[in-house]
Protein backbone atom coordinates (compact mmCIF):
# COMPACT_ATOMS: atom_id res chain seq x y z
CA UNK A 1 0.00 0.00 0.00
CA UNK A 2 1.79 3.46 -0.88
CA UNK A 3 2.19 5.74 1.58
CA UNK A 4 -0.15 8.52 2.38
CA UNK A 5 3.09 11.18 2.53
CA UNK A 6 4.39 9.80 -0.68
CA UNK A 7 2.83 12.74 -2.84
CA UNK A 8 3.20 15.43 -0.36
CA UNK A 9 6.74 16.98 -0.76
CA UNK A 10 8.59 17.82 2.68
CA UNK A 11 10.54 20.61 3.84
CA UNK A 12 13.59 20.03 4.22
CA UNK A 13 14.77 22.74 5.94
CA UNK A 14 12.15 22.99 8.48
CA UNK A 15 13.34 19.94 11.28
CA UNK A 16 16.64 20.33 10.53
CA UNK A 17 17.05 22.88 13.28
CA UNK A 18 15.41 21.04 16.51
CA UNK A 19 14.36 23.37 19.39
CA UNK A 20 16.58 23.78 22.44
CA UNK A 21 15.30 21.23 24.87
CA UNK A 22 13.28 23.29 27.42
CA UNK A 23 13.87 23.54 31.39
CA UNK A 24 17.47 22.23 30.41
CA UNK A 25 15.99 18.82 29.01
CA UNK A 26 18.90 17.19 27.05
CA UNK A 27 17.40 16.95 23.77
CA UNK A 28 17.45 13.14 22.87
CA UNK A 29 18.60 11.92 26.02
CA UNK A 30 16.49 10.20 28.63
CA UNK A 31 15.38 12.38 31.07
CA UNK A 32 15.26 11.76 34.64
CA UNK A 33 11.65 11.11 35.81
CA UNK A 34 10.03 14.18 37.01
CA UNK A 35 6.78 12.54 39.13
CA UNK A 36 7.71 14.44 41.63
CA UNK A 37 8.80 18.05 40.63
CA UNK A 38 6.86 17.72 37.27
CA UNK A 39 3.49 17.78 38.42
CA UNK A 40 2.45 14.17 36.57
CA UNK A 41 2.25 10.48 37.53
CA UNK A 42 4.69 7.96 36.32
CA UNK A 43 4.43 7.33 32.50
CA UNK A 44 1.49 4.67 32.61
CA UNK A 45 3.57 1.64 30.36
CA UNK A 46 -0.15 0.61 28.91
CA UNK A 47 0.13 2.11 25.24
CA UNK A 48 -2.92 2.12 22.71
CA UNK A 49 -1.82 0.94 19.40
CA UNK A 50 0.06 2.70 17.06
CA UNK A 51 1.19 5.17 19.32
CA UNK A 52 4.63 3.02 20.32
CA UNK A 53 6.86 5.23 18.55
CA UNK A 54 5.82 8.08 20.47
CA UNK A 55 7.19 6.73 23.59
CA UNK A 56 10.84 7.22 22.07
CA UNK A 57 10.27 10.76 21.43
CA UNK A 58 10.60 13.96 23.25
CA UNK A 59 9.98 16.17 19.94
CA UNK A 60 7.53 16.15 17.41
CA UNK A 61 7.17 18.62 14.42
CA UNK A 62 4.11 19.84 12.96
CA UNK A 63 4.04 21.20 9.27
CA UNK A 64 0.41 22.04 7.84
CA UNK A 65 -0.10 21.57 4.54
CA UNK A 66 -1.05 24.03 1.58
CA UNK A 67 -4.17 23.87 0.17
CA UNK A 68 -5.80 26.00 -2.30
CA UNK A 69 -9.58 27.12 -2.08
CA UNK A 70 -11.44 29.40 0.25
CA UNK A 71 -11.51 28.16 3.89
CA UNK A 72 -10.28 24.54 3.04
CA UNK A 73 -10.01 21.68 4.94
CA UNK A 74 -6.66 21.90 7.43
CA UNK A 75 -4.49 18.73 7.09
CA UNK A 76 -0.87 18.23 8.75
CA UNK A 77 2.26 16.59 8.63
CA UNK A 78 4.08 15.41 11.81
CA UNK A 79 7.65 14.59 11.49
CA UNK A 80 10.31 13.66 13.86
CA UNK A 81 13.15 15.04 14.57
CA UNK A 82 15.05 13.92 11.88
CA UNK A 83 11.89 15.47 9.24
CA UNK A 84 10.76 11.80 8.52
CA UNK A 85 7.08 11.29 8.58
CA UNK A 86 5.27 9.82 11.70
CA UNK A 87 1.81 10.57 11.04
CA UNK A 88 -0.46 12.67 9.10
CA UNK A 89 -3.74 14.42 10.45
CA UNK A 90 -6.59 15.80 8.24
CA UNK A 91 -9.43 17.66 9.08
CA UNK A 92 -13.22 15.99 8.80
CA UNK A 93 -15.97 18.93 9.04
CA UNK A 94 -18.62 20.04 6.90
CA UNK A 95 -18.34 23.02 4.36
CA UNK A 96 -21.34 25.11 5.90
CA UNK A 97 -19.80 24.98 9.45
CA UNK A 98 -15.91 26.05 7.48
CA UNK A 99 -17.13 29.01 5.45
CA UNK A 100 -19.93 30.54 7.87
CA UNK A 101 -18.18 29.63 11.46
CA UNK A 102 -14.50 29.69 9.96
CA UNK A 103 -12.13 28.40 13.18
CA UNK A 104 -14.97 28.07 15.90
CA UNK A 105 -16.13 25.35 13.75
CA UNK A 106 -17.00 21.91 15.00
CA UNK A 107 -14.56 19.45 13.57
CA UNK A 108 -12.56 16.09 14.07
CA UNK A 109 -9.10 15.35 13.28
CA UNK A 110 -7.99 12.02 11.89
CA UNK A 111 -4.92 10.97 12.60
CA UNK A 112 -3.56 8.14 10.13
CA UNK A 113 -0.09 6.46 10.48
CA UNK A 114 1.78 5.33 6.87
CA UNK A 115 -0.31 2.70 6.30
CA UNK A 116 -3.10 4.58 6.89
CA UNK A 117 -4.19 3.17 9.73
CA UNK A 118 -6.01 5.43 12.06
CA UNK A 119 -3.97 6.25 15.27
CA UNK A 120 -6.37 8.70 17.23
CA UNK A 121 -8.97 10.83 16.65
CA UNK A 122 -9.45 14.28 18.01
CA UNK A 123 -13.01 15.71 18.52
CA UNK A 124 -13.19 19.74 18.87
CA UNK A 125 -16.80 21.14 19.68
CA UNK A 126 -18.21 24.14 18.22
CA UNK A 127 -17.13 26.90 20.89
CA UNK A 128 -17.71 30.94 20.27
CA UNK A 129 -14.29 32.15 21.82
CA UNK A 130 -14.30 35.72 23.51
CA UNK A 131 -11.92 36.69 26.39
CA UNK A 132 -14.99 38.80 28.08
CA UNK A 133 -17.18 35.75 28.29
CA UNK A 134 -15.76 32.63 30.20
CA UNK A 135 -18.35 30.18 29.75
CA UNK A 136 -17.22 28.78 26.40
CA UNK A 137 -13.81 27.67 26.47
CA UNK A 138 -12.26 26.34 23.80
CA UNK A 139 -11.42 22.51 23.96
CA UNK A 140 -10.51 19.72 22.02
CA UNK A 141 -10.38 15.85 23.34
CA UNK A 142 -8.39 12.98 21.75
CA UNK A 143 -9.43 9.06 21.16
CA UNK A 144 -7.70 6.18 20.30
CA UNK A 145 -10.52 3.97 18.89
CA UNK A 146 -13.34 4.52 21.35
CA UNK A 147 -11.09 5.23 24.17
CA UNK A 148 -10.83 8.48 25.63
CA UNK A 149 -7.39 9.16 26.13
CA UNK A 150 -7.38 13.14 27.46
CA UNK A 151 -8.13 16.86 26.44
CA UNK A 152 -7.18 20.20 26.16
CA UNK A 153 -9.15 22.48 27.39
CA UNK A 154 -9.06 26.76 27.41
CA UNK A 155 -9.15 28.30 30.91
CA UNK A 156 -10.77 31.71 31.19
CA UNK A 157 -7.78 34.54 30.97
CA UNK A 158 -7.91 38.03 29.63
CA UNK A 159 -4.32 38.30 29.58
CA UNK A 160 -2.64 35.49 28.01
CA UNK A 161 -3.79 32.19 26.21
CA UNK A 162 -3.83 29.44 29.11
CA UNK A 163 -4.86 25.62 28.70
CA UNK A 164 -5.50 22.51 30.80
CA UNK A 165 -3.84 19.27 29.88
CA UNK A 166 -6.29 16.69 31.44
CA UNK A 167 -6.07 12.99 31.44
CA UNK A 168 -8.65 10.51 30.68
CA UNK A 169 -10.24 10.55 34.45
CA UNK A 170 -10.16 14.51 33.97
CA UNK A 171 -7.58 15.36 36.30
CA UNK A 172 -4.87 18.22 35.58
CA UNK A 173 -1.34 16.97 34.38
CA UNK A 174 0.03 19.73 32.55
CA UNK A 175 -0.10 23.42 31.97
CA UNK A 176 -0.14 25.59 29.00
CA UNK A 177 0.66 29.00 29.00
CA UNK A 178 0.97 31.32 25.79
CA UNK A 179 2.77 34.27 25.14
CA UNK A 180 1.43 37.46 26.72
CA UNK A 181 1.80 39.08 23.30
CA UNK A 182 1.29 37.81 19.44
CA UNK A 183 4.19 38.49 17.49
CA UNK A 184 5.55 37.25 14.26
CA UNK A 185 8.72 35.26 15.32
CA UNK A 186 8.69 31.77 17.11
CA UNK A 187 5.63 32.15 19.14
CA UNK A 188 5.67 30.04 22.33
CA UNK A 189 3.47 28.59 24.26
CA UNK A 190 5.18 26.65 27.32
CA UNK A 191 4.05 23.64 28.86
CA UNK A 192 4.44 23.69 32.47
CA UNK A 193 3.92 21.39 34.81
CA UNK A 194 0.35 20.72 37.07
CA UNK A 195 0.98 23.20 39.69
CA UNK A 196 2.56 25.89 37.00
CA UNK A 197 6.09 25.85 38.88
CA UNK A 198 8.10 24.28 36.14
CA UNK A 199 8.35 24.37 32.43
CA UNK A 200 8.86 21.19 31.25
CA UNK A 201 8.01 21.37 27.55
CA UNK A 202 7.09 24.18 25.00
CA UNK A 203 4.52 24.43 21.62
CA UNK A 204 6.58 27.24 19.44
CA UNK A 205 5.07 28.45 16.08
CA UNK A 206 8.21 28.63 13.65
CA UNK A 207 8.66 31.33 11.55
CA UNK A 208 7.49 30.41 7.52
CA UNK A 209 9.05 33.12 5.53
CA UNK A 210 7.69 36.65 4.78
CA UNK A 211 5.25 34.96 1.59
CA UNK A 212 3.86 32.39 3.48
CA UNK A 213 3.02 33.85 7.00
CA UNK A 214 1.30 37.12 5.17
CA UNK A 215 -0.33 35.94 2.24
CA UNK A 216 -1.52 32.05 3.53
CA UNK A 217 -2.84 30.51 6.62
CA UNK A 218 0.52 27.40 6.30
CA UNK A 219 2.01 27.20 9.87
CA UNK A 220 4.61 25.17 11.08
CA UNK A 221 5.02 24.02 14.96
CA UNK A 222 7.50 22.20 16.65
CA UNK A 223 6.31 20.65 20.44
CA UNK A 224 9.30 19.63 23.25
CA UNK A 225 7.96 17.56 26.17
CA UNK A 226 9.66 15.18 28.53
CA UNK A 227 10.57 11.80 27.29
CA UNK A 228 9.30 9.79 29.98
CA UNK A 229 6.11 11.99 29.63
CA UNK A 230 2.71 8.97 29.12
CA UNK A 231 2.29 8.17 25.72
CA UNK A 232 -1.20 9.56 25.88
CA UNK A 233 -0.45 13.08 27.46
CA UNK A 234 1.86 13.04 24.37
CA UNK A 235 -0.75 12.54 22.05
CA UNK A 236 -3.12 14.91 23.98
CA UNK A 237 -0.04 17.70 23.24
CA UNK A 238 -0.39 17.23 19.35
CA UNK A 239 -3.64 17.88 19.81
CA UNK A 240 -2.96 20.99 21.69
CA UNK A 241 -0.62 22.11 19.13
CA UNK A 242 -3.79 21.67 16.30
CA UNK A 243 -6.19 23.58 18.55
CA UNK A 244 -3.76 26.34 19.12
CA UNK A 245 -3.22 26.37 15.21
CA UNK A 246 -6.90 27.08 15.01
CA UNK A 247 -7.91 29.56 17.86
CA UNK A 248 -4.31 32.00 17.37
CA UNK A 249 -2.63 31.69 14.03
CA UNK A 250 -5.87 31.14 11.14
CA UNK A 251 -6.74 34.23 10.21
CA UNK A 252 -9.81 33.38 8.18
CA UNK A 253 -12.54 34.14 11.11
CA UNK A 254 -15.59 34.53 11.06
CA UNK A 255 -16.80 35.04 14.80
CA UNK A 256 -15.14 36.98 17.25
CA UNK A 257 -11.60 37.56 17.85
CA UNK A 258 -9.08 36.23 20.17
CA UNK A 259 -6.01 37.41 20.20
Amino acid sequence: MNSPYAAQPLLPSYPSAPLPAPGGLPTGQPNMPMSAQGGWLLPNTICPPGLEYLMALDHLFVQQKFEFGYEPKHEYHVLNIRGEPVFYATEQSGICGRWCLGTYRSCEFQVIDGTRREVLRMIRPFRCDSCCCPCCPQELEVYSGDTLLGSVSQDWSIWRPSFSVRNAAGDTVLKIKGPWLKFCINVAFKIKSADGDHTVGVIQKEWSGAVREFFTDIDNFGIAFPLDLDVKIKAVLLGACLLIDFMYFDSNRRVGNTL
